[in-house]
């Protein structure tokens, strides 16, 4: 059962599908399919439902998701700097629209738990972050963030910040884990070999 934003405060969902996927031969990743529906499908019909809106941070022409009807917001800092790049462009996007927290999801995650949300706000305590784990190790790009991190996050980007752990651990976080078994649910396709495993395990699903 997929859990009632009610449970917690109102959270935006960013999707994040800016990166360069050089490992699948470039292209977008989230178009790729998986179980007859693409994997941006899947994370899509996962997290909505447990928050206050979507957000797609992708690069380039958007006209290329026009199909999925989402807000896009992309990098806002040049030069394809990596996910904490799109942590930001979702921060900034929900905070100019007055809401205090954003949960951010790979769109190359097809599994994430249907609980996601209400679990790591359970679990981030009186830190401004919570980041997911699966059997003993972080996924840094499914966290939970307090939107009023943005002008911190800027100005760490602007100074050379890359790594999302070491960011974090300046602020302090909380952490919700996952059973990695019989699914990871943090699983995400990186390379044609992925896709023909992420079908393997829908069907088993």
């Amino acid at each position: 059962m997929t859990e009632h934003p009610a449970a917690y405060p109102p959270t935006g969902g960013v999707l994040l599908a800016g990166g360069l996927a050089r490992r699948m031969g470039g292209g977008d990743k989230p178009l790729v399919e998986v179980a007859g529906r693409t994997l941006l499908d899947h994370v899509i019909a996962r997290l909505g439902p447990q928050v206050a809106g979507l957000v797609l941070n992708i690069n380039g022409d958007p006209a290329r998701f026009a199909a999925f009807h989402l807000a896009v917001a992309p990098d806002p800092i040049a030069g394809h700097p990596g996910p904490l790049a799109g942590v930001l462009a979702g921060m900034e996007h929900f905070a100019a629209r007055g809401i205090g927290w954003i949960v951010t999801v790979a769109a190359d995650t097809p599994f994430i738990p249907t609980d996601l949300v209400r679990r790591l706000h359970a679990a981030r305590g009186q830190h401004p972050v919570a980041v997911a784990c699966s059997g003993g190790r972080t996924q840094p790009t499914v966290a939970l963030y307090a939107t009023r991190l943005a002008g911190d996050l800027r100005a760490s980007l602007l100074a050379g910040e890359r790594k999302i752990d070491r960011w974090t651990a300046r602020h302090g976080e909380g952490r919700a884990a996952w059973q990695d078994q019989p699914l990871d649910p943090f699983f995400n396709v990186n390379t044609p070999e992925d896709v023909a495993l992420a079908e393997a395990l829908a069907a088993r699903a």
